[in-house]
Order: structure tokens, then sequence, then C-alpha cells
């Protein structure tokens, strides 16, 4: 192979941006889509490289989902280093496990911030590199809790992922003229630390962070023309939601 077609089939390795990727489902995403072929741009609020990773195909952003701007610089810096964008995977979120009563208006801004406001932004920030594709994908790791809500505590942390869920159906609507797809990722309990706090299950009873990975790079590798809207998983049998 020339040095030129060497060149043209790297520039045309496409790019994932992947959001709270320094550990749990992020981090397991990571290293699935490079073994894939995938180049990424790492989004982590303290920026290390991985010891997995090759500098020249992983790029590393310090992104802090409370940072209004972030996306934005974000984006920049990722088509600075590798002149393009195919797909956005935001993952980084949190949870307030406070009744909906219990909770104050302060740890309400908090969950829409990181939860829904930030993927927003991401999407919006990317969305131009995105549509350039033809066929950019974004997917929003949501929840079971955008669901239904399970339980009194954790009803206030399903309130946001309601509104993660339904953000996905609307970038999906906003973007599929332009080749666009997006997916909302609803898991159940996924052995990382938020659920280690909250389950009490041994990590060998919840959907492993590897396996998901798996899953979303399915789905983000899929034609234009098998659009998939949402995707549930869960490691325990439920009512249907």
């Amino acid at each position: 192979m020339t040095n030129r077609v060497l060149e043209k089939a790297v520039s045309e390795d496409r790019v994932a941006l992947i959001s709270g990727a320094s550990r749990g489902i992020g981090a397991a995403l990571a290293q699935e889509l490079a073994a894939r072929g995938w180049r990424l741009s790492l989004g982590m609020r303290q920026p290390e490289m991985p010891a997995w990773a090759d500098p020249a195909r992983v790029h590393i952003f310090a992104y802090d989902a409370f940072d209004a701007q972030a996306g934005i610089r974000w984006n920049d810096a990722a088509i600075d280093a590798f002149g393009r964008i195919d797909a956005v995977v935001a993952n980084a979120g949190i949870m307030i496990p406070k009744t909906v009563i219990e909770a104050d208006d302060n740890d309400m801004d908090q969950l829409f911030e990181v939860n829904v406001k930030a993927p927003q932004r991401l999407a919006k920030a990317t969305w131009a590199a995105l549509s350039e594709s033809g066929r950019g994908r974004v997917i929003i790791i949501g929840s079971l809790s955008g669901k239904r809500v399970k339980s009194a505590k954790s009803g206030l942390y399903a309130v946001s992922k309601f509104a993660a869920v339904a953000l996905a159906h609307a970038l999906r609507h906003a973007g599929f003229d332009l080749g666009i797809r997006a997916t909302a990722i609803c898991p159940g309990f996924v052995a990382t630390d938020m659920a280690r706090g909250i389950s009490g299950r041994a990590d060998s009873e919840m959907t492993s962070p590897q396996d998901l990975a798996r899953i979303v790079s399915m789905l983000i590798e899929l034609p234009n023309e098998a659009s998939v809207a949402e995707f549930a998983i869960n490691c325990q049998l439920e009512e249907s939601y």
C-alpha cells in the first residue's frame, strides 16, 4: 500500500467522541470501539491517556458536563485532531438518590445540567460534523429509569432520564434527513460504581459494561436504513416498560 493510499485509509477511519470515558461504561466502550478500528476522542473530567490506547488514534479532552461551553471546545479539538466526527456517545451522568419531594432546586439543576443539557449541547456542537459524515450517530446513555419509576428514591433520577430518552427521540427527528441516527440506550443495573452504590447486587448479577459496550458498538455501526430509536437492556425480569 502506497503512503498516499495509507493516508487516505487512515483519514477515513471513523471518529467517536465518548463522554465519561475514564471508567465504567465509557471506558469499556472506548476499548471496544478502538478494537473495531475507530479513532477516539475521550472526554474525562480528569484526562489521562489509557494504558491500552495508541496516542496516534486516541485523543484526550478535559470535559466537564457542567461547563456550558465544553461541547464547543471539544468539537473543535476533535476536529483539529482527526478532521471529522462520526459518532457522539453522551455517557457522562450523575444520580442524586432523593425523592422528588426531598429534592431542592439545586438537585434538579444538577441532574438536568449533566443528564440532559450537556448531551444536548454536545450534539449541537458536533451537529455540522455529524451531518457531513452522512451517517452520523448520537447515542444517549439513558436508563430503564427513563422508562419507568421503580422507587421513590430513584424518582428524581428518573425525571432526568425520562428527559434524556426524549432528547434522543428529538435528535433522531432533527437529524434523520441529514443521515444522523440517534438512539436512547436504556440499561438497568450495570456493574459500575453508580449501580454498586444503590443496588447491593454482586457484579455478576448485573449487566457488564463490556456487554453494554458491544451493544452500543453494534448500534452505531448499523446502516442508516436500520435505525434503532431505543434499546433496553436488563439483568432481571421486570414488567414491560
